[in-house]
């Protein structure tokens, strides 16, 4: 598609809707007067609102308000890379896909290392917005729900596409700079307001709106929300969405966080929202309130200001909300401060200005501009990792006569994902290499998929697909093979195949819903992926071709999940014994044909990676980081046809190369970049962009790397970078250049609570290069496990051959601090901390050391009242909620324990008391030093009926003096809220 398709649209759109200026629209109320401060127009609006005209904000699609002139207002433009979908109030919810720019993915983004760049993509993607909010406002609301700033705490999270990193600091610089790019530099005014998903500690896709994440406090303050804190305090985001997981025990669509803790964290406005039907789980799957009217009650005072449930039904949320009204379970001033909190988003939006606000002159021919695909491009090279370059593997040649054969299953298609927008032109890698090419050097190619036949062994007829675009019902009818009974087979790992008819090049799936399965779609795609199969061989070497399309166990898929021949031919579902058995016929042998293109090329590329739809999204966990295995036997088999073969890696997450980084030369990383992903792999291959793409997460070596995916204790189970202790496949921050790069002395300095940090860096190579300098700290002694290292600054710099640059890396001392449990609050321990410099966290150039005066801990004191929680060790126990308001408590059975590190307990504490619940109850152990130490004396807990009533309980002491630790070990099944020794 030619580059003038942007303007072309953009034209054409505007022909369609007819836009006009709204520049002569009066002002008629003070609301609507820009010279005005925000709160005065909040105020007057809000004061001329009738109950029921507020009540019905609260919901997503807000309505309009005619007698006042207030236009409807719609939340919720999805914009992770680039404008992507939304729905449509006027045909019952249905997404529209946008068509617009496509950057690289979130975590792509992320790779760059450069803010300044992703601040130029955000503001790409505003503009962008406001484009598509001219062509719809009722389709494309300005409230963008991006960026997603949930760690990548575990590669095995189906949406670690949509993060970032799994390190706050540069979680929180990249989502800074996306933010504030998209909210435009008007300090007054937004371009489109973005929110950031999901809070809080929302890491696993299976059962996730009825599992909790324990976030012990260190946790919580020291990781999960120093993701959301940056941008919110840069006032780089508008608010945030509460996630549809619990958080010890409560879940986050009540969460007090939304108003005690994230609105602490700016003085402006915001606008929280609800994840999509999160309000009605609280009284469905979760069973948290036993009615929608004391949910959304529950809800609204906790912080949460927009409903986004129902699809566009607001009749649900705003009958619940009149019902808390009439019960008491509301006041009027809980809708109110909701609702200013919407209208204060509203007036900087340009909502009730009469000309629409500054941004508002914004227009559609922004949509994939050729700017924009500009940026894309730039952005997407600097996204790609070298991971590993052996013997000058790479950048290729490009001279004359140069043979490049380039392979694998990804090597001439480009896939989009859930949360991107269908790409308006396309560059593969096949593209790429050949367009970088030209006329002087040759290229062969093939995808390495197996073309096969299926025959009936029954009847002997093969199964059939239509030629025409729209495909036909998959049917049992040709005698002998032809083009029409052929399909290219796709694996995408683990038995999951997708199959590409050669009739018409379209993926045959279920069609609509029903028993027959048609060739018809561009792409795997679709909330469920219909396009999936599976080739299960039976013992007389047949095949029954099961249906894969069912990801998740649903009540109303049945057994009906093979596919057998209807009496016309026609494959319908079935089950397992009504299955017809099939031949699989191989035409042609896809690792044959990417053998025969490698031989004797000068390069031979292998393209692998990932189905986004299929290998891991939202819903759905992966089980393994692994290659999909005929993928790995592909390279394999390239690499002996071919000793100068190079890895082309495009997925979402770490994987598992170990093969690969042992036998292949060299191996790039890109995550799906978009329409210009050809180029920019092509860019990088033949070294017209230096690769210096970082990655945001450590890869492992394998999947027994890591722990349990529902355990978020990053701390105790050495977890991330941070505190992983063995030696990953790649360490965080990694990521090669074509050149070479010298740290001179490391200078550290610090004045006012800021530390500087200096450093010489030297191009040492012959070519110019991009060098991300990484700045990392130690603390060498503390009271508390600590991270093995921790980022605290970086810098992408470019030098040319030769060139010296001084990389300048500032962090505040107070960055330095941990939460400290024993006094709720970050402490800065006075220690040295190793200052680390260099180009990842594994490498490390140049080191020094920094005395900081700081704090310390003292002993704990246990004879105040100390919540559970504020334990520094613990073995079996849940966190929980200790009322369904707010607080957090200890739940623990027999044999649990926590330790309380430390404690000073001077002459002697004679009694224990604590605070606990418990349905049937149970005891509470006072043990010294160890949990099988001495016993200092044993509580008995009462049943108290319910988990939410607590009772005193108390103990004497006996020979609980001097300073030790303590353990509380537990009998039975119990809570613990608060405690005491004195």
């Amino acid at each position: 598609m030619s580059l003038s398709y942007g303007r072309a649209l953009a034209a054409a759109l505007l022909a369609v809707v007819g836009v006009s200026s709204p520049a002569h629209a009066k002002t008629t109320y003070p609301f609507q007067n820009p010279k005005l401060s925000l709160s005065t127009r909040v105020d007057d609006l809000l004061g001329r609102l009738t109950l029921d005209e507020k009540v019905s904000l609260l919901h997503q699609y807000e309505p309009a308000i005619p007698r006042l002139g207030v236009k409807a207002f719609k939340t919720g433009t999805e914009a992770l890379h680039g404008v992507a979908w939304s729905t449509d109030i006027h045909n019952n919810g249905a997404v529209v896909t946008a068509r617009g720019t496509v950057f690289p993915q979130a975590v792509g983004l992320a790779s760059t290392w450069n803010p300044a760049l992703i601040k130029q993509v955000g503001s790409a993607v505003g503009d962008e917005a406001r484009g598509y909010n001219t062509l719809n406002p009722d389709v494309w609301g300005l409230q963008l729900w991006a960026p997603v700033v949930n760690l990548l705490r575990d590669p095995r999270w189906g949406r670690n596409e949509e993060g970032y990193s799994e390190d706050p600091y540069l979680t929180g610089a990249i989502s800074t700079a996306y933010g504030s790019g998209i909210e435009g530099p008007d300090p007054d005014h937004l371009r489109a307001a973005p929110v950031l998903k999901h809070y809080l500690a929302n890491n696993n896709e299976a059962n996730r709106d009825t599992t909790s994440s324990d976030l012990r406090p260190r946790v919580e303050n020291e990781y999960d929300r120093k993701a959301f804190s940056a941008a919110i305090s840069a006032d780089a985001a508008t608010g945030v969405m509460a996630s549809y997981n619990l958080v010890n025990g409560r879940p986050n669509t009540v969460s007090p966080d939304l108003n005690d803790v994230v609105r602490t964290w700016t003085r402006r406005d915001l606008l929280n929202v609800s994840d999509a039907g999160a309000p009605n789980n609280l009284v469905g799957s979760e069973k948290y309130y036993p009615t929608l009217a004391e949910g959304d009650a529950a809800a609204l005072k906790a912080g949460l200001d927009s409903f986004t449930t129902d699809d566009t039904n607001a009749g649900p949320t705003t009958t619940a909300v009149k019902e808390a009204l009439s019960t008491g379970l509301l006041k009027e001033s809980d809708v109110d401060t909701a609702v200013r909190h919407i209208l204060s988003i509203r007036v900087r939006l340009g909502d009730f200005d009469p000309d629409g606000g500054p941004y508002a002159r914004i227009g559609t021919d922004v949509i994939d501009s050729p700017a924009h695909r500009k940026l894309a491009r730039q952005t997407a090279d600097q996204a790609t990792v070298l991971l590993k370059n052996s013997g000058h593997a790479l950048p290729l040649s490009a001279r004359a006569g140069t043979k490049v054969a380039v392979v694998g299953p990804l090597e001439n298609t480009l896939y989009t994902d859930w949360y991107s927008a269908a790409l308006p032109y396309e560059v593969t890698p096949l593209d790429g290499i050949r367009e970088r090419l030209g006329s002087t050097g040759t290229v062969t190619d093939s995808e390495g998929t197996d073309r096969i036949a299926l025959k009936d062994v029954d009847t002997g007829k093969y199964v059939t697909a239509g030629t025409g675009p729209s495909g036909a019902a998959l049917k049992e009818s040709a005698t002998s093979p032809d083009t029409t009974t052929q399909f290219d087979v796709f694996d995408w790992g683990q038995g999951k195949l997708t199959l590409r008819s050669v009739a018409n090049g379209e993926y045959a799936g279920r069609y609509n819903g029903g028993d027959t399965i048609v060739n018809d779609q561009a792409q795997p795609n679709g909330w469920y992926v219909q396009q999936m199969f599976t080739l299960e061989k039976q013992n007389d070497g047949s095949y029954l071709l099961r249906y894969a399309g069912y990801e998740t166990d649903e009540s109303w898929y049945g057994d009906k999940r093979y596919l057998r021949a209807g009496d016309d031919g026609t494959l319908v579902l079935a089950t397992k014994d009504e299955a017809s058995h099939f031949s699989r016929d191989v035409v042609r042998s896809g690792t044959d044909q990417a053998v025969k293109a490698a031989k004797g090329a000068d390069a031979a590329v292998v393209v692998v990676g990932s189905m986004p739809f299929i290998n891991g999204r939202e819903a759905h966990d992966r089980t393994t980081m692994a290659l999909a295995e005929s993928q790995e036997n592909l390279i394999k088999a390239v690499r002996a046809a071919n000793p100068h073969t190079v890895v082309v890696v495009e997925n979402s997450y770490p994987t598992t190369l170990n093969w690969e980084q042992a036998n292949v030369p060299g191996i790039l990383w890109t995550t799906h970049a978009g329409a210009e992903t050809g180029h920019a792999v092509a860019d990088t291959l033949f070294g017209d962009s230096d690769p210096a793409g970082r990655l945001t997460q450590a890869w492992y070596r394998s999947d027994g790397d890591l722990p349990d995916l529902l355990d978020y204790d990053i701390i105790k189970s050495d977890r991330t970078y941070q505190y992983y202790k063995g030696t990953p496949l790649y360490p965080f921050g990694h990521g090669l250049s074509y050149t070479s790069f010298r740290y001179g002395d490391l200078r550290v300095s610090s004045a006012g609570g800021r530390v500087t940090a200096t450093v010489k860096v030297t191009n040492t190579g012959k070519r110019a290069g991009d060098e991300v300098v990484q700045l990392y700290t130690h603390q060498r002694t503390s009271r508390d496990k600590e991270p093995v290292r921790q980022l605290r600054a970086f810098q992408r710099v470019h030098l040319a051959a030769g060139e010296s640059a001084t990389v300048r890396l500032t962090f505040q001392t107070a960055d330095l601090a941990h939460w400290d449990v024993t006094r709720d609050r970050n402490v800065v321990e006075t220690s040295t901390y190793d200052v680390l410099v260099g180009a990842s966290s594994a490498d490390i150039r140049q080191r020094a050391a920094l005395r900081v005066n700081g704090e310390i801990i003292p002993a704990r004191d246990l004879a105040k009242p100390t919540r559970a929680v504020d334990f520094d060790d613990y073995q079996g126990v849940r966190l929980v909620d200790e009322t369904k308001e707010r607080g957090d408590a200890v739940g623990a059975t027999g044999g649990d324990w926590l330790r309380f590190t430390d404690v000073s307990l001077g002459a002697g504490a004679a009694t224990f008391t604590g605070s606990t619940a418990s349905a049937g109850g149970g005891s509470i152990e006072v043990h010294l030093d160890s949990p099988t130490g001495p016993l200092a004396g044993t509580a008995t807990a009462a049943a108290t009926g319910d988990v939410y009533r607590y009772a005193t309980t108390t103990a004497a002491l006996h020979g609980a003096k001097g300073r030790h630790d303590v353990y509380l070990v537990f009998r039975g099944d119990l809570r613990l809220s608060t405690f005491s020794l004195r």
